[in-house]
């Protein structure tokens, strides 16, 4: 069950993701049929105001870190990143038995008490690449909304920390007590953990310019049927040497980035205009809709109908 959350607040502390935490496991909803929970906002002094990360604003927690060891979760909110953490704060989720949640950075924290070693984790797609470099033990997927690891659950940025708390309650208290919360947030009861960040992806580049002016005609004819023969022969090289120097400037296959870059037409199409998914396919080289629809969801991680709905500039 999930009766107690404790909230530790830090220096830095993001409003916002505090306050999806305050919406999910802090409001009295009894009279509506979710069971109470004894929620506790923690700092490393009680009764100490607490800096937010925005100018002017501060937090003032009624517990002190100790309140940390009885209660059935620890959620922690995004907070600056930063090299050290309060050692109080440290060890006090290294000695607690509580499941652990964390928003976006707050996974560096428990980065910082070693919590997640040999663990599966994610956070933010932006600090992804920076808590590999300092938590090189932690299997982490930076593409996914959040990860369950049984006693541990990560998550990525705000909205997908909603979903993280979501699916804690739905685990613990049942589908019944999420919807109810879901429907006061006005928000959607469950998206699964797999579903990717919405990122920006990266385009390979050539570490030398010989195969340059090749890549620029693919692109100005992305709609063509451009194949790995076709490209050796604008090369003017075998398919094997085209295949082969292609790997050595970009780091990938010619193949993968053919692919990457007609997901990238094909995305900015949805954004930017009102094709029809058919059309867009036929633009952005895969042909059909349903080749789109494959390799769309592969490298975005949703539907091209579902992308348009969330992102479209028109």
């Amino acid at each position: 069950m999930l009766a107690s959350v404790a909230v530790p607040l830090i220096d830095g502390v993001a409003p916002f993701e505090f306050g999806l935490l305050c919406e999910v496991f802090g409001i009295d909803r009894t009279e509506e049929g979710v069971p109470p929970i004894d929620f506790r906002v923690c700092g490393e002094l009680p009764n100490e105001p607490v800096p937010t990360s925005v100018r002017g604003v501060s937090i003032t927690p009624e517990h002190g870190f100790d309140a940390l060891q009885s209660v059935d979760l620890v959620a922690l909110p995004a907070a600056r990143v930063r090299d050290h953490y309060p050692e109080k704060l440290v060890k006090a989720l290294q000695e607690t038995d509580a499941t652990l949640l964390s928003v976006c950075s707050g996974a560096f924290i428990l980065g910082a008490a070693g919590l997640l070693d040999d663990r599966n984790c994610t956070t933010h797609w932006r600090e992804a690449r920076q808590f590999q470099e300092r938590f090189p033990k932690a299997h982490m997927d930076p593409d996914v909304l959040f990860v369950d690891d049984g006693d541990i659950i990560t998550s990525a940025g705000t909205a997908a920390g909603i979903d993280a708390c979501l699916h804690l309650v739905r685990r613990e208290l049942g589908t019944k007590v999420a919807n109810i919360i879901a429907r006061r947030m006005v928000v959607a009861p469950q998206r699964d953990g797999g579903q990717r960040q919405f990122v920006e992806l990266p385009i390979p580049e050539c570490s030398s310019d010989s195969l340059e002016p090749v890549l620029e005609q693919v692109l100005d004819t992305i709609a063509d049927n451009h194949t790995v023969a076709t490209m050796a022969k604008l090369a003017v090289m075998s398919e094997r040497t085209f295949a082969r120097r292609f790997a050595a400037e970009t780091g990938t296959t010619p193949n993968k980035w053919l692919s990457l870059q007609r997901v990238l037409h094909a995305r900015r199409l949805l954004e930017e205009t009102d094709l029809d998914v058919d059309a867009v396919a036929t633009r952005s080289g895969f042909g059909t809709a349903a080749l789109l629809r494959h390799h769309f969801h592969r490298v975005v991680g949703i539907a091209p109908s579902d992308y348009r709905r969330t992102f479209s500039c028109r």
